[in-house]
């Protein structure tokens, strides 16, 4: 899985490690990526993972410790700069960067939900409307009108690897339909790597593949990932055949009542803050990439390059047609693969 998005020539792994005696303190996950001049630090997991964080033993003195490890980090590999995207407000990390002078160069937001909140997911459901929670029955109704509906959940082998396969075919259709350029979604070596990680059976990741399928068809498909109580949905979606029947929903509240009986806390739906999320969520997290210029050559990057071009590139893309936002996304993945 780790070598889905090395490259030695571009990208090579930079893991800053601590130990106290004999046991592990601490671990800062980052790249080196090259491109030209700029040599920039980055998460091990980006653009794959939706948060990035150092692991760290609280007792071990946190805050010096992350600042040692960063400083050894920049010294070792000669970083121009530092950008770490999507990182929590409430993590290990954050603290320091704002330390350090960091910039601010993106905020978003993840809902999640409180699962601790209640004792069974017929409890936490009481939250919603009453007009929500007919709907959905409703939904599921007439979906079974079209076919027996099965809810299917894999946690390693082939049948999680053929699902992680659909769900990455279904988002990409959806992503096409509505012209939304997403490189990490249409790049293939995303795909890959949840293939693997769904896969995996020796050294499990943690990931989970759910789908719901109607008269023998999938419809709708989950990805996610768990780790010590919580579970962040990481990719779903829909084939658009069945758009209009809210399977999407219904797999949300299967999923929502499995995590629940399973003794999860926390139901992370990542950022964005869209419209859906916050229609199940409870509470949000502020959401942040940083970026530290460590040179010159760092500070012109971060400064015309992050600071302006980039964002402009963001605007003039979601200006441009639909149709010409399709075929830039097909070349990406083109591109990619």
């Amino acid at each position: 899985m780790g070598q889905s998005f090395l490259d030695e020539a571009e990208r090579t792994l930079a893991i800053v490690t601590a130990h106290s005696g004999d046991r592990l303190v601490m671990v800062w996950p980052l790249v080196l990526e090259r491109a030209g001049p700029i040599r920039e630090l980055r998460w091990m997991g980006d653009p794959v993972s939706q948060y990035g964080d150092a692991l760290i033993d609280e007792a071990a003195g946190a805050a010096g410790l992350l600042r040692a490890g960063l400083d050894f980090a920049v010294h070792e590999t000669g970083a121009s700069v530092l950008t770490l995207r999507k990182v929590r407000a409430d993590s290990n990390v954050a603290p320091l960067l704002a330390d350090i002078g960091a910039k601010v160069t993106a905020e978003l937001t993840a809902p999640y939900l409180d699962l601790s909140s209640a004792p069974s997911f017929a409890e936490y459901e009481k939250r919603y409307s009453g007009g929500a929670r007919r709907n959905r029955k409703r939904q599921r109704r007439r979906l079974a009108d079209r076919g027996a509906v099965v809810l299917a959940w894999h946690t390693a082998g082939a049948e999680a690897e053929a699902l992680a396969a659909d769900a990455f075919r279904l988002k990409r259709r959806w992503l096409d339909e509505r012209g939304i350029v997403s490189p990490a979604l249409v790049d293939p070596r995303t795909a890959r790597f949840f293939a693997d990680a769904t896969r995996a059976d020796v050294r499990p990741a943690g990931c989970h593949a759910i789908a719901l399928s109607c008269g023998g068809r999938t419809v709708t498909l989950e990805i996610g990932v768990r780790a010590k109580g919580r579970t962040a949905i990481h990719v779903i979606t829909y084939d658009l055949d069945f758009e209009k029947t809210g399977a999407g929903s219904l797999l949300m509240e299967d999923s929502v009542a499995r995590a629940i009986d399973d003794g999860m806390t926390v139901f992370d739906l990542l950022a964005p803050r869209d419209g859906y999320k916050l229609e199940w969520a409870d509470d949000a997290v502020v959401v942040r990439d940083w970026a530290k210029p460590l040179s010159l050559v760092g500070r012109l990057y971060a400064g015309i390059y992050l600071g302006l071009v980039k964002r402009a590139a963001k605007r003039g893309l979601d200006a441009l047609p639909v149709s010409v936002r399709r075929a830039i996304g097909r070349g990406l993945g083109r591109q990619a693969g």
